[in-house]
């Protein structure tokens, strides 16, 4: 974080009720810079097409003028192109791609409203924040089911919830800690932008805001942490007997209870809170369950975050609460590096070997956690044959043995998906969990 960073983010945790002005201010050639410096400089274009080498070879020239245009309120928000990628349920999801001028200033602002916020948000939120991770939020989520006196699950989803943010509720929450017209009239701005379909019919959004956007994420930890977060910590919690905990990630979430009355009181009223901040439960895709150490079974489970946790019992007869790849997520790995594999089977081997490597390590670095070696172990498994497969399809003769095979991958430098033990930091929700904090 840079000094103006640091100060914003001091103020903030030393005095919660302040309301910070001038903001619009600290948008200088400096911040500016900086948020180039952050961005993902691989990300698609927006509608104007100008990728990052082209806006980098001019870099001091454009982020000055951006500067200048900033300072004389002469800066307008483009246009966003709508884009739409498959998911692993056949559906597309829709995401919105600004063009790399907005993502440089919208960079800017997440930094100065990230810094206001941080201090504000509770334990339990895990997305897209510093030092925080999915890994850290399944990792906890296992930890307190294992040690804690949680016997019952609300698993809940939010339909559509990047689509149906309330602008209006939205600004309300900003100004709860800005009071800069400026920055906030120019939040409005990307939430009020065009949206570009791939037809070329533009709309204007009434509500949400782009996924794809780099100050979505922060909007959307700021929106959840009053519509959910605090309800649950200042309203739901201290009307419980027992012990309950809520760990979120961007918008999933999951809600744990000790007692079954207080886990259906929130399973009831969970759908008229978030429907007045215009949000909807998916039906479909929440449900209570018990999960309780006293009736451990494959068959009593939930999915989070693409992982499926479980009780199972240990070698050594003990209840163990045990995390996999969800079959969802299996399913879609097996079919993804199948069609990948049997699609790119032409190129030469010094080309496929090295991007397939590439895919199967961003499948272990979120997969291939300490308990889930069985799932990928099956995937990798599954790759081998199916690269076997593939391979010795390119010709009319068989091109390599099992043998012949893993040379060649040992010669590319292909790595097995080995799991490894994560380094998290586990967060206890409850009294009875605090007692294990040292052990």
């Amino acid at each position: 974080m840079t000094t103006e960073l640091n100060a914003i983010a001091f103020k903030a945790q030393t005095h919660p009720k302040h309301r910070f002005q001038n903001l619009y201010g600290q948008l200088t050639a400096k911040s500016l810079f900086n948020g180039w410096l952050n961005l993902n400089k691989s990300s698609a274009a927006g509608i104007d097409g100008v990728t990052a080498p082209d806006y980098e070879a001019r870099l001091v020239e454009n982020i000055h003028s951006l500067a200048g245009a900033l300072e004389a309120k002469r800066y307008r928000v483009s246009d966003v192109k709508r884009v739409y990628i498959p998911k692993a349920n056949g559906k597309q999801r829709p995401l919105g791609l600004p063009t790399l001028t907005d993502k440089i200033v919208q960079q800017s602002v997440s930094d100065l409203v990230q810094s206001i916020w941080e201090p504000e948000f509770l334990t339990c939120s895990y997305g897209y924040r510093a030092k925080k991770s999915a890994h850290q939020a399944v990792h906890s989520l296992q930890m307190n089911l294992q040690y804690g006196s949680y016997g019952y699950i609300v698993e809940a989803d939010i339909k559509g919830f990047f689509d149906n943010m309330d602008h209006d509720w939205l600004l309300k929450m900003l100004a709860l800690k800005i009071e800069d017209h400026a920055l906030l009239s120019l939040i409005n701005q990307w939430l009020k932008a065009r949206v570009v379909e791939p037809t070329g019919r533009k709309q204007k959004p009434s509500a949400g805001t782009p996924q794809g956007g780099v100050i979505s994420p922060v909007l959307a930890n700021i929106y959840l942490h009053y519509a959910l977060d605090l309800w649950f910590e200042k309203v739901i919690k201290p009307r419980l007997q027992g012990h309950a905990m809520l760990i979120r990630y961007a918008d999933d979430f999951v809600v744990a209870f000790q007692y079954k009355d207080e886990a259906e009181m929130f399973y009831q009223e969970l759908p008229s809170r978030l429907n007045k901040f215009s949000l909807e439960v998916a039906r479909d895709k929440t449900s209570l369950k018990r999960f309780s150490r006293f009736k451990p079974n494959q068959a009593m489970h939930f999915d989070f975050l693409g992982f499926r946790l479980f009780w199972e019992i240990d070698y050594k007869g003990e209840a163990r609460v045990r995390r996999e790849t969800s079959p969802k997520k299996h399913r879609a790995a097996l079919r993804t590096f199948y069609g990948w594999i049997k699609e790119h089977r032409h190129k030469r081997l010094c080309q496929l070997i090295p991007q397939l490597n590439r895919k199967v390590q961003g499948f272990r670095n979120y997969f291939a956690l300490s308990g889930n070696s069985r799932s990928v172990g099956r995937v990798f498994d599954y790759i081998l044959e199916s690269l076997y497969k593939w391979l010795n399809r390119r010709s009319q003769r068989k091109s390599f043995t099992w043998n012949g095979m893993k040379s060649m991958l040992n010669h590319f430098g292909f790595q097995s998906m080995r799991v490894r033990k994560p380094r998290v930091i586990v967060d206890w929700y409850d009294e009875r969990a605090c007692d294990l904090r040292g052990q």
